[in-house]
């Protein structure tokens, strides 16, 4: 086929993951072993970090011009979890003050 790679996609895009995860840059797809994932290489300094995901892994896609995607990353907006749910996990696995171990906070909906 002449124009199979015609329909490929190939676009800077922010995408939003399970998890609570943000990530932004260029878009495109690959097949490991017989599986499709979506690669993104991600800027980072003067070069790229790749990663790789699956479908299931992405719950939206938005493509943007590249100072865009660009921005998203600089701006620090990917970070993977928030400082709240850092500290309510560490309140959850900080051992009580017998030693034998703390309960989890009823009030923490996870």
């Amino acid at each position: 086929m002449a124009d199979e790679n015609k329909d490929k996609f190939d676009q800077w895009c922010i995408l939003d993951l399970f998890g609570h995860q943000r990530t932004a840059g260029h878009v495109t797809e690959a097949t490991i072993g017989g599986c499709a994932f979506v690669r993104i290489d991600v800027p980072e300094g003067e070069g790229y970090r790749t990663e790789y995901y699956g479908n299931g892994a992405i719950y939206s896609m938005r493509p943007v011009n590249e100072e865009i995607a660009r921005e998203v990353v600089k701006s620090g907006t990917s970070q993977p979890v928030h400082q709240y749910e850092v500290a309510s996990l560490l309140k959850r696995l900080a051992p009580a003050a017998d030693g034998v171990g703390g309960e989890p906070d009823d009030d923490i909906p996870w």
